[in-house]
C-alpha cells in the first residue's frame, strides 16, 4: 500500500479500527516524547536505566486512560477543529501533571525537573500536531481522488462564510472565489479568498475551470434570486442554492442545506405572507374535513390546517396507501397541536360513506379536493371522471347540507374555463353543481365556495419532476408544443390561498387566484438544462448535451389556460385573490342534466356523456374524438 492510497484505505475502515490505530499511535508517541525530553535535556541519546525504565513502561498507561476519558478518540480527524485541539491541550497537560506527581511521590531522583516541561511540549506537538497533519493529508488526498469541483460562492455575507468553512471541512469542493453585488467588498478577502464583481465570472469559468456556482443569498427576494439566476444561465456552470432564511433554522447553514435550484427560484414570484386571521377563521378549534386528503393539494391543505390547530381533522381518502402516508406524517404534530386526527377510508362516489363521515364527525368546514385531474388519463376514462368529479361532488355537497356543514370549499382548476377536455368540463360541471345548490338553498347553513387556480409545482402530473428525471438520464426533455404556456404556483402557497379564499366566502362564490405571469414551457425546460450545468442540443449547438423533443399536444390539451369565463371580476381583501361573477344554471335545469349523466355512465354511453357536457358547460369544445380505453 503506497502513501497515496493509505488515506482512502484509512477512511474506509470501521470506526473501531480507526480508533485502535490512533490509540496505538499515541501509545508509541507518548513513550517517544518522554525519551526525546530526556535526550534534549541531557544533550545525548538517552538510554533509560533503573527506576526510569519502569517510568517509561508505565507512562503510556497514565496518558491513554486520560485521553480516552477526555474524548480524544471520539473526534473525527477529517473534521478536526479548534475545540478538538483544545481537548488535546487539556489532555496532554493533565497527563504531564500526573506524570510529574508520580515522579515526585515515588522519588525517582534520575528525572530532572525540566524534563517535565520538555515532555509536555514534545507530547503536545506530537499528539496534536500529528492529528493536524493527518487531517490535512486526508483532506488533500481524498479531494484529489474525488477530482474536486471548483466552486464560486455568490454572496460574501455570513452565509457565504459559513458555506466556505463547511466546504473546506468536507474537502470535496474547492472554493476559488466569491462574487458579491456590494462594490465596497470587491477586491477584499475572506479567509484568503478574494471577492469579485459579477463581471469576473467569465474569468472563473474560462481561466480557472469553475464548474459550480453556489447562491449563498438566503435573504434576497425570490424575484431578485430569479434575476441572478437569469444572469447565470449563459455560463456552463451548475447552479446550486441555499434555502431561504425562513427555511433555515436559527440562521444556521450546513453543506447539507445546499440544493439544486428549484423551479420556485426560476419563477421569480414572491409569495405574499398569509393573513393569519383569514387562515384561522374556518379552522381554529373547528372540525375540518378534507376529501382527497392524500393527494398533492389535499395533503398540503392538511398540513396548513394542522398549523391552525383545529379541534379535529378528518382525512377522507379512497387510496389506502395515500391515507396511511398522510396520517403517519400528521401524527408527528398531532400531539403537539392537540388535534384529533380521524382517517376515513372511502370514496366520494359512495354516498352513504361520505354522509356518515360528515354526520358522525359533525364537520364545520369541508375542503373538497378529491378529483381525477390528469388530463390524458381522464380523456381515456371519461366515465370514471364523471362519477368522481361530478357525481362525487354532488354527493359530498348533499352530505354537507344534511350534516349542517358551515363552509364547503371546492378545489377547482383553470382547465374548467372554456374546457377542451373531459377533465376541465367535469370540474366546471362540479362548479355548476355547487352554484345551483347555493341558489336553491340560499338560506341553508352551508355556504358553497369554489377556488380556481392553475398548475401547482410538484403536484401529480406536473412536468417539473418529469423534466428533472429526463435531464438526469441525459434526455431528451419532452415538451408537447413550442408555444405552450402555463401558470405556476407552489403547493403551499396554493393551499394557503384556498384557505383564505374560503374564509371570505358569502355563498356561491367563485374565487380565482392571481397566478402571476405565464411561463413558456420550452423556456422553462431550457433554463432547467442550463442550470444543471448542461447545454441544450439544437441546430445552433449540435454538440450540446440535452435535446428538447416536441411530442405534440396530448388529448384535450390546450396551448394556454384561462382563469375567467367572463370579464366580470372584482377584488377582495387579499391582493392575490379575486372574486369572479359568472353565469350558472338553476337547480331544476342542472338536476335533469345530472340524471341524464348518471344514466349515460350506467349505460357506458360516452357519446351521450360528451353531448351532455357540451350542453351544460359553456365553451366546452372537445379537441379529439372519444378515446375510452375500454371502448
Amino acid at each position: 500500500m503506497d502513501v497515496f492510497s493509505f488515506p482512502r484505505w484509512f477512511v474506509a475502515r470501521s470506526r473501531h479500527v480507526k480508533r485502535g490505530i490512533t490509540l496505538l499511535f499515541d501509545f508509541v508517541v507518548i513513550t517517544f516524547a518522554l525519551w526525546l525530553a530526556f535526550s534534549l535535556r541531557l544533550g545525548e541519546l538517552y538510554v533509560p536505566q533503573g527506576d526510569v525504565c519502569k517510568l517509561f513502561i508505565f507512562t503510556p498507561f497514565i496518558a491513554i486512560p486520560i485521553f480516552i476519558k477526555l474524548g480524544l478518540y471520539r473526534a473525527i480527524i477529517r473534521y478536526l477543529g479548534f475545540h478538538s485541539l483544545w481537548v488535546v491541550v487539556k489532555a496532554v497537560s493533565l497527563y504531564s501533571l500526573l506524570l510529574a506527581s508520580v515522579v515526585l511521590f515515588t522519588r525517582i531522583e534520575e528525572v530532572p525537573r525540566s524534563v517535565h516541561i520538555i515532555n509536555w511540549l514534545a507530547a503536545l506537538l506530537m499528539v496534536g500536531g500529528s492529528r493536524m497533519v493527518v487531517r490535512w493529508w486526508l483532506a488533500g488526498s481524498l479531494s484529489n481522488a474525488n477530482a474536486m469541483r471548483k466552486v464560486v460562492i455568490y454572496g460574501a455575507g455570513s452565509s457565504g462564510l459559513q458555506v466556505l468553512e463547511q466546504l473546506n471541512l468536507k474537502g470535496d469542493m474547492q472554493v476559488i472565489g466569491f462574487i458579491d453585488d456590494e462594490q465596497s467588498l470587491h477586491n477584499r478577502q475572506i479567509k484568503n479568498i478574494r471577492i469579485h464583481p459579477f463581471s469576473h465570472l467569465s474569468q472563473f469559468v474560462e481561466r480557472h475551470g469553475a464548474t459550480d456556482v453556489l447562491l449563498a443569498i438566503p435573504s434576497v427576494s425570490r424575484s431578485r434570486r430569479n434575476q441572478i439566476i437569469t444572469l447565470l444561465e449563459p455560463y456552463p456552470v451548475k447552479v446550486k442554492t441555499l434555502p431561504t432564511l425562513a427555511e433555515i433554522a436559527e440562521g444556521l447553514v450546513k453543506v447539507d442545506d445546499i440544493r439544486d435550484v428549484e423551479i420556485e427560484d426560476l419563477l421569480g414570484r414572491d409569495q405574499v405572507l398569509p393573513d393569519e386571521v383569514l387562515m384561522a377563521k374556518n379552522i381554529r378549534q373547528k372540525v375540518v374535513m378534507v376529501t382527497g386528503a392524500g393527494g398533492s393539494i389535499g395533503a398540503e391543505l392538511c398540513r396548513q390546517i394542522m398549523h391552525q390547530k383545529p379541534k379535529e381533522l378528518i382525512l377522507f381518502e379512497h387510496s389506502e396507501f395515500a391515507l396511511y402516508s398522510i396520517e403517519r406524517e400528521l401524527r408527528k404534530y398531532a400531539n403537539v397541536a392537540d388535534v384529533f386526527i380521524r382517517p376515513v377510508l372511502g370514496s366520494v362516489t359512495d354516498k352513504s360513506r361520505i354522509s356518515l363521515a360528515c354526520r358522525v364527525g359533525k364537520v364545520d368546514t369541508l375542503y373538497h379536493a378529491a378529483a381525477y385531474k390528469h388530463v390524458p388519463l381522464v380523456e381515456q376514462n371519461p366515465r370514471e371522471a364523471i362519477k368522481n368529479n361530478i357525481i362525487g361532488t354532488l354527493y359530498t355537497a348533499e352530505a354537507a347540507l344534511d350534516a349542517g356543514v358551515g363552509k364547503f370549499i371546492l378545489i377547482s382548476t383553470d382547465k374548467a374555463v372554456r374546457p377542451t377536455n373531459t377533465m376541465g368540463a367535469s370540474k366546471r360541471m362540479a362548479e355548476l353543481v355547487l352554484q345551483a345548490l347555493s341558489h336553491k338553498h340560499d338560506v341553508a347553513e352551508t355556504q358553497f365556495t369554489m377556488v380556481r387556480f392553475g398548475n401547482v409545482l410538484g403536484s401529480s402530473g406536473s412536468v417539473i419532476p418529469l423534466f428533472k428525471q429526463q435531464i438526469k438520464h441525459g434526455g431528451p426533455v419532452t415538451v408537447t408544443d413550442p408555444k405552450i404556456i402555463r401558470y405556476f404556483m407552489t403547493i403551499p402557497e396554493a393551499a394557503q390561498l384556498v384557505i383564505q379564499a374560503g374564509a371570505m366566502a358569502n355563498g356561491g362564490d367563485v374565487f380565482v387566484l392571481d397566478m402571476g405571469e405565464p411561463v413558456k414551457i420550452v423556456e422553462l425546460a431550457k433554463r432547467m438544462i442550463h442550470l444543471s450545468g448542461l447545454e441544450v442540443k439544437d441546430d445552433e449547438a449540435p454538440y450540446g448535451d440535452i435535446e428538447i423533443e416536441f411530442t405534440g399536444l396530448r388529448s384535450g390539451e390546450k396551448l394556454y389556460e384561462e382563469l375567467l369565463i367572463g370579464d366580470d371580476v372584482s377584488n377582495t381583501a387579499h391582493e392575490k385573490i379575486m372574486r369572479a361573477n359568472e353565469k350558472s344554471l338553476h337547480w331544476e335545469q342542472l338536476n335533469v342534466l345530472i340524471e341524464r349523466l348518471q344514466w349515460a355512465v350506467d349505460e357506458n354511453n360516452d357519446v351521450e356523456i360528451r353531448a351532455i357536457l357540451t350542453e351544460a358547460v359553456s365553451g366546452y369544445k372537445p379537441q379529439c374524438g372519444i378515446v375510452n380505453v375500454l371502448g
